[in-house]
């Protein structure tokens, strides 16, 4: 299992004045984690807001001047000029200032913290790691035969043997356009979702992607068929005698077999001791079963 994380790095230096969230806990986007010592950057805004206060005044004095014809039209715009650069370096140290709060930039649940008070940190310094288990993602590589057979929405069954086979439903969201040449499989995510945070990311899964359905299918036991130079056939017990059926099968899942032609869904079929049946041979059965959606199930040995 695999998920989103984002490493969360400081984008200016400074000293660690207050830390918000430790590891475990839920954070939303944008969310602020700590907050940096930012006196110096503070003294830097405010120092560039009065110049900018003293330029906005000298500038509109330049146009009234101006206006008026008592000092050149390029003087002005010189000022006007000095004015945008101004707020330019204004907006960038509103900027710098901001950055001393350091927000979680995806929601999710803080993974690791790097950073205690008192730390003097540099910009790119890891702060957080933010990690988004909902959902988590299963990375599933399919056999590129069964690239038409997959699409995105399709159902998938989740099995994750650490907690004990539990079952979790998830869904295809994405398809890789392109088959690996190397392992001719292309990969698919499966998004898992789990709101009661059971699963974790690195955890292990079996998926079993549910491409095609059939409603109310005859099945046979993969054990009941036999094939034989690429026919599959089976034997069925009829007034107490062996009789061989051809038949012709279709979906197969946990051991079970679609049967789509040569049977009717009411015959008795032998699943163990057909190995040594021929069509005639007089039989006894010695046991019966009926799985739901199969045909009796027999097991038989030859007199």
């Amino acid at each position: 299992m695999a998920h989103d994380e984002a490493e969360v790095v400081a984008k200016v230096g400074g000293e660690v004045r207050q830390i918000f969230v430790e590891e475990g806990d839920t954070v939303s986007a944008g969310q602020v984690l700590a907050r940096l010592d930012g006196d110096r950057l503070r003294l830097a805004l405010a120092q560039t807001e009065a110049n900018l206060r003293k330029l906005e005044r000298d500038y509109n004095r330049q146009q009234e001047l101006s206006q008026k014809g008592l000092v050149a039209k390029g003087t002005a715009e010189n000022a006007k000029f000095d004015l945008d650069a101004l707020r330019a370096s204004y907006e960038s140290a509103k900027l710098e200032l901001s950055y001393t709060e350091i927000r979680a930039p995806i929601a999710g649940v803080v993974s690791a913290r790097h950073i205690k008070v008192g730390n003097t940190i540099k910009p790119n310094d890891p702060t957080f790691r933010v990690t988004n288990l909902d959902p988590l993602i299963a990375y599933v590589h399919v056999p590129e035969k069964e690239f038409r057979k997959i699409a995105a929405r399709q159902p998938a069954d989740v099995i994750v043997d650490a907690l004990g086979g539990e079952h979790f439903t998830g869904t295809i969201a994405r398809i890789s356009p392109t088959v690996d040449p190397q392992t001719g499989t292309f990969r698919a995510e499966v998004e898992v979702p789990d709101p009661t945070r059971r699963l974790k990311p690195g955890m292990f899964a079996r998926v079993n992607i549910v491409y095609e359905r059939r409603e109310n299918a005859l099945q046979l036991p993969r054990n009941a068929i036999l094939d034989a130079d690429g026919e599959q056939s089976v034997f069925i017990v009829a007034n107490g005698k062996a009789e061989q059926r051809r038949i012709q099968t279709g979906l197969a899942n946990n051991g079970w077999v679609e049967v789509l032609q040569g049977l009717k869904g009411d015959e008795r079929v032998v699943v163990v001791g057909q190995a040594g049946l021929k069509t005639g041979t007089v039989v006894k059965v010695v046991d019966t079963s009926a799985p739901a959606g199969a045909p009796a199930a027999d097991k038989a040995k030859a007199r």
